[in-house]
Parts: C-alpha cells; sequence; structure tokens
C-alpha cells in the first residue's frame, strides 16, 4: 500500500471526508491474510450465499485491485476459502473485502494478500451462479461503486471517489 495510513489520510482529508469523496466503512472486518495493509482501485460483486461470480471475477487479471464483495451480511456460508485466496494471489489482486465469512482461515492467514470478512464458517457457498459483478454495493455503512479506490491497514478501511497521494 506505500505510506498512505487510514489514519494519516483521515486526518488530511477532512474536506473530503465531509463532502463524501473519502468514507470510513464501519469497523465491522476482521484482518486476515499476510497483508495487513493494501490498496487499489475496486471490482465489486453482490452475491447471497453463492460465490461463483466471486471466483469468475478472480480468475482475471486483478493487475492490483481489490474485490469487495457484498454477501448481504450472510453469515451461514462462506463465500471466499484458501483455494480462492490462492487464486486471487496469484491473478495479481491486492485484496478482498468480504460483507460475509470466510473459511480456510489458516490457507489464508498463509496467504501475501489482504482479506477482510465479518468471521469465519466452516460450510462452503451454493453454485449457482447467481448475483451482479460491477453493481454499486452497500457495506459498512457506505455505498461502494465499482472503479473506487479502497485503503485498508489495521486502523480501518476507506472508500475514496480517486485515487489519493501522500
Amino acid at each position: 500500500m506505500g505510506s498512505l495510513a487510514t489514519a494519516e489520510i483521515c486526518d488530511s482529508s477532512i474536506p473530503l471526508i465531509a463532502n463524501g469523496d473519502v468514507r470510513v466503512l464501519s469497523p465491522i472486518f476482521k484482518i486476515y491474510g499476510q497483508s495487513r495493509a493494501f490498496s487499489g482501485p475496486i471490482a465489486t460483486v453482490k452475491v447471497f450465499e453463492d460465490n461463483v461470480l466471486v471466483r469468475e471475477l478472480l480468475e482475471t487479471k486483478g493487475e492490483g485491485r481489490v474485490l469487495v464483495v457484498d454477501g448481504g451480511g450472510s453469515m451461514r456460508c462462506a463465500l471466499v476459502g484458501g483455494n480462492l485466496c490462492q487464486l486471487a494471489l496469484n491473478m495479481g489482486w491486492a485484496g478482498i473485502v468480504v460483507n460475509g465469512v470466510i473459511r480456510d482461515v489458516d490457507e489464508i492467514n498463509g496467504c501475501d494478500i489482504g482479506v477482510r470478512a465479518l468471521a469465519s464458517h466452516p460450510q462452503k457457498s451454493n453454485k449457482k451462479g447467481l448475483g451482479e459483478k460491477h453493481a454499486p454495493v452497500h457495506i459498512g455503512g457506505t455505498v461502494i461503486h465499482d472503479g473506487e479506490w479502497l485503503y485498508a491497514d489495521s486502523d480501518g478501511i476507506l472508500i475514496s471517489k480517486t485515487e489519493l497521494s501522500v
């Protein structure tokens, strides 16, 4: 992520926060993966207890992007596991944020990628292919659009309409 710490961004971006160009997600996510800090342009996917579209996106070149998965906050089955995390790493994704649960936590914690999720759950998801790619999603108290930028570290997660610089 370079030297852009979320606390420093908040301190130096008060006008951007006030007008909504930079938004702070509610502190609902647990930290997984070896990359404690990550950032990149956002790709969104909206699914519910089905991770087929998650896999489809992670099979594309990540090019430093962050996949934001709106799983509706479901705690009943995992949308990302160790295999998908390794796929994301191999394809060049910077991170994954899941408004839902993940599994294979030990495997994910061994991957050099940033992952945020609500919790872990051992059950796998359905495989019907239902959902929507690149649609606006509502997570952590904010609407997130495909193409916006995400900045995450141990202090929290920020969404910005544009790429930020120091």
